[in-house]
């Protein structure tokens, strides 16, 4: 799904959500330099597969913590991690670099991802700024809107507390 089907699909099921577009940003630290409506709801979004290629996880979290991999390793009892590279983001989340976000896992077809979200999202006011699969502009959304939609689409959400 691209940017435009994303809202599609989102209006379709009459979720509610905002768009701040913005010119493409590929880290958190120029999405800083944007002025959002909800800073405080902007999420991190790490892709990553284990030393076999043979899980993938998308672990998303506020944009100002940073996530230990050794550490959630040994919480979630996985193989040793690594970031995936380009061609397996594309490959299995259909998205480039800098785009990465709970939306591609629509994309995923195979349901191959395991997905990990911050509960802190949870808290009021239980709004999460993501990217539509496209990093030129943000959502936001209430948070339990994207769960369902993720799990409507198949796939597990996990709720973490500490990366």
């Amino acid at each position: 799904m691209n940017k435009q089907e994303i809202y599609d699909y989102l209006r379709e099921r009459n979720i509610w959500f905002e768009v701040t577009e913005h010119e493409a940003v590929f880290n958190m630290e120029e999405l800083s330099s944007l002025e959002l409506p909800y800073p405080e709801a902007d999420a991190k979004n790490l892709f990553v597969r284990d030393d076999k290629r043979n899980h993938y996880y998308l672990i998303t979290v506020k944009g100002d913590k940073r996530v230990n991999l050794k550490d959630f390793r040994k919480k979630n009892q996985t193989r040793p991690l690594s970031f995936a590279s380009e061609a397996e983001l594309m490959s299995v989340l259909g998205l480039i670099p800098g785009a990465v976000t709970p939306l591609g896992l629509l994309n995923d077809q195979e349901r191959r991802v395991q997905f990990y979200l911050d509960q802190e999202f949870m808290a009021v006011p239980g709004i999460i700024g993501i990217h539509p699969n496209d990093n030129t502009a943000t959502i936001w959304l209430k948070t339990e809107d994207l769960i369902a939609v993720i799990k409507e689409h198949g796939s597990q959400v996990c709720m973490i507390e500490e990366v």
